[in-house]
């Protein structure tokens, strides 16, 4: 697999990037959890995804991807801003792209083809 061209890892800058700018346009009023948590986990799978394509190896940021798709998807719960609407979707819908981002490797078959290409 070449570098800069996993379909995946593309779903998952573009969802980081989402949340990492969404306090821009979502109500966080009087919440700094979620603007916290939706700017720091955005930006981990921004980097990671990043990291992912650059590389075009390893599989160790496939789970990366797919943990902080888990940590945006608990957040709204875990820093309690379910009651922001706006916020606690974006960390939900976010969080269900990256997982399936993160884990899609599998099932396309791409990590095993990635393991056997050599650099």
């Amino acid at each position: 697999m070449k570098a800069w061209t996993r379909w995946q890892d593309w779903v998952a800058l573009v969802a980081g990037l989402y949340a990492a700018l969404s306090p821009i346009w979502v109500d966080t009023t009087h919440e700094g959890g979620a603007v916290a948590s939706l700017i720091v986990l955005g930006a981990l799978l921004v980097v990671t995804s990043l990291v992912s394509l650059a590389r075009a190896a390893g599989a160790v940021t496939e789970w990366l991807i797919a943990l902080w798709g888990v940590l945006l998807f608990v957040a709204p719960w875990v820093i309690t801003y379910t009651s922001h609407g706006g916020a606690a979707w974006t960390s939900w819908i976010v969080g269900v792209i990256a997982v399936l981002a993160g884990l899609g490797v599998g099932v396309t078959g791409d990590l095993t083809h990635r393991r056997a290409v050599t650099h």
